[in-house]
């Protein structure tokens, strides 16, 4: 690395506030790898106040491939960045926003350790939740690294949590999943999308975060990985995601 962790932190952070997207960091400091990433991820997240959750990227092979990447991302959900039911998205504090559908886990005991697997993700849930995240890459180059992509937070903007459902007898690998955007629908898939089972990528989440001591605490949420490609929103657009039993979910763009 040829600047300091702060320094490119604060270049995102100024982006974020200013509302203006900048070069990728990895033109300006060649040694960007995914360690110094999750670093400059970190003193973000020490910046942003109470801590909602976790969310992922990159947990679809199709995602992976595109990146270049073998693994799923993580970022951090700061509550300041949780969007009330019915309250329309302010898309003049975002960049170049995008909405895509998600199956959220609220978590209800703590889980964390080097070896979690599905199985106790789904033993640790409360309850799951359709959801809508909103990703704001702060990047104006589209030709960014995996390690930008973890510096950036994930490209994390905003995110809407629907109504919390029992997770008994519902298959998250089978849901079938539909974004609509302006009536029109614009995305299907199944909760495999991510990762193959949404419980695996936030196994993964939790084993993430293992060597530095940390894990999910009850109540977090967890948004598990986009399940379609993520749209485009504008001014005036609604944008609605479904997922069978899981329900439905609609955000209007302000």
């Amino acid at each position: 690395m040829t600047e300091d962790n702060s320094v490119l932190a604060d270049r995102l952070a100024k982006a974020t506030f200013g509302r203006a997207a900048i070069a990728p960091l990895s033109g300006q400091a060649p040694g960007l790898d995914v360690d110094t990433g999750y670093a400059i991820q970190g003193l973000a997240r020490e910046a942003a106040g109470p801590l909602a959750g976790w969310k992922l990227g990159l947990t679809s092979r199709a995602e992976q491939a595109r990146a270049g990447a073998d693994w799923p991302v993580r970022g951090f959900l700061a509550s300041s960045n949780a969007l009330d039911l019915g309250r329309p998205l302010a898309s003049d504090e975002l960049i170049q926003p995008r909405a895509e559908p998600e199956i959220v886990f609220i978590i209800g005991k703590d889980l964390s350790g080097p070896a979690v697997t599905a199985a106790d993700v789904l033993a640790a849930t409360a309850s799951v939740a359709t959801g809508i995240e909103i990703l704001d890459s702060r990047y104006a180059d589209a030709q960014v690294t995996v390690p930008d992509v973890i510096a950036d937070n994930a490209s994390a903007g905003r995110f809407l949590v629907g109504s919390p459902v029992p997770l008994d007898g519902i298959d998250l690998r089978l849901v079938g999943v539909v974004l609509e955007h302006n009536g029109q629908v614009v995305g299907t898939a199944a909760g495999a999308a991510a990762l193959g089972h949404p419980a695996a990528a936030v196994a993964w989440l939790v084993r993430s975060l293992a060597p530095a001591g940390e894990g999910l605490l009850a109540g977090q949420v967890v948004l598990s990985g986009g399940l379609t490609d993520a749209v485009p929103v504008r001014p005036r657009d609604v944008v609605v995601a479904s997922i069978d039993r899981l329900g439905s979910v609609e955000l209007a763009v302000a």
